[in-house]
């Protein structure tokens, strides 16, 4: 099985990159499901049901969240009845929503989970506790899992990378927006990467239109930051996975940019 990810998407300009890129990647690279970050969908912070539905309209099978998954509030109850969409597990009880599933792909069911970090992002639930619950869990129904660790610090990533090592099929980082080139199979079987990227605009910084990032970091003066436009880069990574074990076979990064508005 053939599984992509996509690093978080980001506004107008990583939604039009998922439109224009997915069918043909889908072909090219024989695709069987695809999982993407969608906690920046709306304007670079949160997600509409509107823009959640367009999403998997274009044929993304699960959507994962972040910790902006609470800023559009008119999204909350979507979030909540939406089974394909997931926030991240250490929420507290009583969340909208849930952390984790089972979503069957050509007969073939693949559990995904969704997890937030805890350095420099907010105190929740023990990202490493939590996901032996889950996944003890998924395991009665499923060999093949695939977890999206929303964090901002590489060490806690490479951590849960090694803790599930054998454990799942992937452990995948997002959150950073940038695209690292540690991309491996670790000795358990498990595909990671310590982050996916962001799918979104090519020229801006993380996102951003750049002049107002060097106007923030010049002056230290607040500064409302902007999505940028322009030419849009589609950041993912395709893992292989053999159906039978979980255990992932192969983990390639996917760099694409295109320079037309």
């Amino acid at each position: 099985m053939r599984i992509l990810m996509i690093g978080d998407i980001v506004g107008r300009s990583g939604r039009k990159a998922v439109k224009e890129t997915l069918t043909t990647i889908r072909q090219e690279l024989k695709l069987d499901m695809i999982i993407a970050n969608g906690e920046n969908a709306a304007s670079g912070n949160g997600i509409t049901s509107e823009i959640a539905r367009e999403l998997l309209n274009y044929g993304i099978d699960v959507l994962t969240m972040g910790n902006h998954v609470w800023d559009r509030k008119e999204a909350i109850p979507y979030i909540g009845k939406e089974p394909r969409i997931l926030r991240p597990a250490n929420y507290p009880p009583g969340t909208p929503g849930k952390g984790s599933g089972i979503y069957c792909v050509n007969g073939i069911d693949v559990g995904v989970v969704n997890l937030s970090g805890r350095v420099y992002l907010s105190n929740l639930e023990c990202p490493f506790r939590l996901a032996d619950e889950l996944i003890n869990g998924l395991h009665d129904k499923t060999n093949i899992i695939c977890v999206d660790f929303h964090a901002e610090a590489t060490s806690e990533k490479v951590a849960l990378g090694w803790y599930l090592d054998g454990k799942v099929s992937a452990v995948v980082g997002t959150h950073t927006h940038i695209q690292t080139a540690d991309e491996r199979v670790l000795p358990g079987g498990t595909a990671y990467i310590t982050d996916i990227g962001m799918t979104g605009p090519h020229d801006s910084v993380i996102g951003v239109k750049t002049d107002l990032v060097l106007q923030k970091f010049t002056t230290q003066m607040p500064v409302r930051f902007e999505v940028a436009d322009g030419p849009y880069q589609f950041n993912a990574v395709v893992v292989e996975v053999d159906t039978e074990t979980g255990k992932a076979e192969s983990i390639e990064r996917v760099y694409n940019v295109e320079y037309s508005d």
